[in-house]
């Protein structure tokens, strides 16, 4: 198979040097073009990581008008996101879009427009999703052997915000649109929807903002959920770990829990198991031999954002946009995290529960 010209779009974003190297990775892809506006970002790349890369642009137009350009990822800053994928699937280009895809879910729904009316691929970067464990939570719920869903709990605690650079644009409303529920929280509201395969369907939320330093979005956060199936849910998501040190690609500066339980048994998972575990108790009769069971996972390496993970979730995207098979992620999942978020700020604002099938417009505060 002739290899494929793809773009990366943006540099100043915290994951946009991981994107480079996840597509220098990839075999399938042969030419790489680099997009942004600052013109020393880009002479940086070209000193420090050319490999593959066919050309850089500070026009983003000029960048999207080639003809061999099949798929870009693009990672900018929340409230530059949607022009930027609306110029770039416009043009006809498939789009993998860094999460949140906006500041708010009326962006996501503008970006998603924009794709459907292009015809073409939009994927958002959930990549977690195809992390092995979540993998085979999925399918241990989606086979049955938990039963009826009663309840998931999630965790999703990291270093504190004095050790993320507080200057950031991450912790400034203006553009990121939230905090920790909008950069990191989101994460984890994707993977209840994408191991239960149930919709969130309302939230209660506080939302607070605790670390002391200069930031104007939330660096806390507890959420209660109720899911379509009447089951409930709880996300607690927060800057809060004092000794854990800095770096934003800092392994050791996450401590994150997930737990779904079920009538007929339970997963759990904890970031801080090594090798990665996860731990599953069910009564089913399929099991009925060995109704407990842990499965271990030594993940192989991989420069690329996610790792082998991260490979297999672009290439997957990519396969999706040539006609072969379901894509990992869509614009509709980025559209139904993001109501959630939505959802979360306005019952912290209000004191109410908030629906989450109606789309939300908050401040992120």
């Amino acid at each position: 198979m002739s290899q494929l010209t793809a773009a990366l779009l943006g540099l100043e974003h915290p994951h946009a040097l991981a994107h480079l190297r996840t597509l220098q990775q990839l075999p399938e892809v042969g030419r790489i073009l680099v997009w942004d506006a600052n013109a020393d970002a880009l002479a940086q790349v070209e000193a420090t990581q050319p490999d593959k890369v066919a050309g850089l642009f500070t026009d983003l137009d000029a960048l999207l008008a080639d003809p061999a350009l099949f798929f870009a990822i693009a990672s900018v800053r929340n409230d530059l996101g949607p022009d930027v994928f609306m110029r770039t699937l416009a043009a006809g280009k498939h789009l993998m879009a860094e999460k949140p895809i906006g500041r708010t879910a009326s962006d996501a729904e503008r970006v998603i427009d924009a794709a459907r009316r292009a015809g073409v691929k939009l994927g958002v970067c959930y990549q977690n999703r195809f992390t092995a464990w979540a993998q085979e939570a999925r399918r241990i719920v989606r086979e049955g052997l938990l039963g009826p869903l009663y309840s998931v709990e999630m965790r999703m605690i990291t270093t504190q915000v004095q050790f993320r650079s507080p200057q950031h644009w991450l912790f400034r409303n203006e553009y990121a649109g939230g905090g920790i529920l909008s950069w990191l929280g989101c994460h984890y509201i994707d993977l209840m929807r994408f191991i239960t395969g149930e919709e969130i369907v309302s939230v209660a939320a506080e939302v607070a903002t605790r670390s002391g330093e200069a930031i104007d979005v939330e660096d806390s956060a507890a959420l209660a959920l109720r899911f379509a199936s009447g089951a409930v849910g709880t996300l607690h998501a927060g800057y809060m770990m004092a000794l854990s040190g800095g770096g934003y690609f800092n392994k050791g500066g996450y401590d994150n829990y997930v737990g779904v339980n079920g009538r007929l048994g339970r997963i759990h998972w904890s970031s801080s198991g090594a090798p990665a575990s996860i731990y599953v108790e069910s009564a089913h009769t399929a099991w009925g031999g060995a109704p407990q069971r842990t499965f271990h996972y030594t993940y192989a390496d991989s420069p690329a954002y996610g790792g082998v993970a991260g490979e297999q979730f672009i290439r997957a995207f990519v396969q999706s946009a040539q006609g072969l098979g379901e894509p990992p992620t869509t614009g509709e999942d980025a559209l139904r995290v993001a109501r959630v978020v939505d959802a979360a700020y306005e019952s912290s604002r209000t004191g109410r529960r908030v629906d989450t099938t109606i789309t939300h417009h908050s401040n992120g505060g």
